[in-house]
């Protein structure tokens, strides 16, 4: 029995009609458009809803979010879903964890500008913050090629390294790591650096001027160290600042590497164009009215 092309076409799966260019009332419409859509993987839609909670305001900076099992209850989804969503968030700034305590909103980036040379007090004064030390370390090392050479100080001889956390409302916002001559270093050793800032303990009590500084920035990843300090996780971004302080006669007085946390802190700066023919300033120059403080 012969049958006619529409017959056949009825027969077909709907795939199959699609092929043959034949309309039939076996494929709808929203399947076409099912079919054209890429599917949105299940932690994309949590992400999306976590999103729109904290853009509600449903969590504040500073609140612990939910633990994975309460927001698996929530949404219904494996663990391993849960943590691709908070990971998202994590890296795109809008959560931080902090190891073995849980995962938090992050807060908004303290801002800091770079026209004057200033320490962490100063800052932290200027941004209505309460400014406060915790002494991790204090110990004769050797100094390497680097310390040497800014300390200006034979490679391998004894200086004394501090290693200081900075906190801001009891929150750690700096790691610091200060090198200091050994003889300078060892009255410095003597203060109570919960206390009193180096800089100021120089200025104020051992009578020596502060001239200007040198700063180097670049951006690292925490190691275990920093990161147990900062109580970051490790591998976390971090703003590292060189610094090498002078005192107004050109003596050498503490080389600073100083770990500030990257989801924190961030610099804010306004640079003047250079006029065609003026020549750079020299790199140890210091401007006029900068006064170093800690």
């Amino acid at each position: 029995m012969k049958r006619n092309k529409a017959a056949v076409v009825g027969s077909l799966a709907p795939d199959a009609a699609l092929l043959l260019g034949e309309p039939t009332a076996a494929v709808s419409s929203s399947r076409l458009l099912a079919e054209r859509q890429p599917r949105v993987p299940l932690y994309a839609k949590v992400l999306e809803a976590l999103r729109q909670d904290l853009a509600a305001g449903v969590w504040q900076p500073g609140d612990q979010m939910p633990t994975e099992p309460e927001l698996m209850a929530r949404f219904g989804v494996s663990r391993i879903t849960v943590r691709q969503a908070l990971m998202e968030l994590v890296h795109a700034g809008a959560l931080y964890r902090r190891s073995g305590k849980g995962t938090f909103v992050t807060q908004p980036k303290i801002e800091q500008e770079l026209h004057a040379l200033t320490g962490f007090v100063e800052d932290m004064m200027a941004l209505g913050l309460r400014a406060s030390a915790r002494v991790v370390s204090v110990a004769r090392v050797p100094a390497d090629a680097t310390v040497a050479q800014h300390l200006e100080v034979p490679r391998g001889s004894a200086v004394l390294r501090i290693e200081r956390v900075r906190l801001g409302n009891e929150e750690p916002l700096s790691f610091d790591v200060t090198y200091l001559p050994p003889a300078l270093g060892e009255r410095v050793a003597r203060e109570d650096l919960t206390l009193h800032p180096i800089f100021t303990l120089l200025e104020d009590k051992y009578g020596i001027p502060l001239g200007y500084a040198d700063y180097r920035i670049h951006a690292a990843t925490a190691d275990s160290h920093v990161a147990r300090q900062l109580d970051i996780a490790r591998g976390a971004p971090t703003l590292v600042i060189e610094r090498m302080t002078y005192s107004e006669s050109g003596t050498p007085l503490d080389y600073e590497r100083l770990y500030y946390r990257g989801d924190r802190i961030s610099y804010r700066m306004r640079l003047l164009r250079r006029s065609q023919g003026q020549a750079a300033a020299p790199a140890a120059a210091a401007p006029a009215d900068a006064r170093p403080a800690d």
